[in-house]
């Protein structure tokens, strides 16, 4: 009996190692996760009439949230963040924000992050990378 439980014990062991290992994947797109988050350094800015703060050394902190298509920007020095922008997928592993313009825009992707966003006189630029 001990032998028998023994060897269900490896088998489900080795199972569940072969399982976890084949569900990896290496071209996983971030634009597909459930949850993608990451951090994108370079220059940031942010000028609201009044305060105008801007670095070439700042980063962005990117977070998807449950709703699948919105995301939230943690800038960092100070600027406020972005929350709620909404998404579409543009190609393979791009995504750009709802109802980009010339002049207001956000594109992500696995590498690059480039922000151009102005709502209520107030203007965030962003221009990372991973």
């Amino acid at each position: 009996m001990k032998k028998a439980i023994r060897i269900l014990g490896l088998f489900l062991l080795t199972f569940f190692v072969v399982t976890t290992i084949a569900s990896c994947s290496d071209d996983d797109d971030p634009a597909n996760n459930d949850f993608f988050a990451g951090t994108y350094r370079g220059s940031v800015s942010y000028n609201d009439g009044q305060t105008n703060n801007s670095t070439n050394d700042g980063s962005v902190f990117v977070t998807k949230i449950a709703s699948g298509t919105k995301y939230n920007f943690s800038f960092s020095n100070g600027i406020p963040d972005l929350n709620g922008v909404e998404f579409n997928q543009q190609g393979d592993n791009t995504l750009v924000m709802v109802g980009s313009t010339a002049t207001s825009y956000i594109r992500i992707d696995n590498n690059d992050l480039k922000i151009l966003y102005i709502k209520d006189g107030k203007t965030w630029t962003a221009n990372c990378t991973r």
